[in-house]
């Protein structure tokens, strides 16, 4: 069997385990939800994809799994600010505004992990639920790990999409980055 051969057959292994772990995830009750970002549009509304991140923290939120609702993303070239645009969504889906948390700084996961694990430890939170697609629930929950957040739980929507095919095999280096990533 030729090298090429080798590393293929070992990256869609290592995706397969990723995507696997993500599907096996379950929420656990947490002090705190944090939702990564994702595509707004100009009119500040969430693509579908965020919509259904956004609409799985505010069922975590119903059903009492969490407290509060960090919401992280960046802003984009327009002026687009994503965590500002999934404030405004879960408002208008009845989670309390004084329940939700707006991280405009989160421009990736790492990021993200960064800023919600620092916002946890600066207000006594100790416990987390990361939202994000079933693929890249492992990389994020352990981006909050390697940060010092050590009870994580991860929730996904119910969303598909063929582009989570790519998004699977980005996952693997991706993850290994994490894992020996200094701050």
């Amino acid at each position: 069997m030729s090298l090429f051969k080798i590393i293929t057959c070992l990256w869609l292994l290592a995706g397969a385990v990723l995507a696997s772990a993500g599907l096996l995830s379950r929420a656990q009750p947490a002090d705190v939800a944090i939702v990564l970002g994702n595509t707004v549009y100009r009119d500040g509304s969430p693509s579908p994809r965020l919509a259904a991140r956004l609409d799985r923290a505010s069922q975590c939120y119903e059903q009492r799994q969490c407290g509060l609702i960090f919401v992280s993303g960046g802003v984009d070239a327009s002026g687009t600010d994503e965590a500002v645009a999934m404030r405004a969504y879960l408002i208008r889906r009845g989670v309390p505004a004084g329940r939700i948390v707006v991280d405009s700084a989160g421009v990736d996961t790492w990021a993200t992990a960064h800023n919600a694990s620092t916002f946890m430890r600066d207000r006594g939170l100790s416990s987390a639920i990361v939202v994000t697609q079933y693929f890249h629930l492992p990389r994020a929950m352990l981006a909050l790990r390697r940060f010092g957040v050590r009870d994580v739980s991860g929730a996904y929507p119910q969303f598909w999409e063929s582009r989570d095919i790519y998004s699977v095999a980005r996952e693997v280096p991706a993850f290994v980055w994490y894992g020996i990533r200094t701050r």
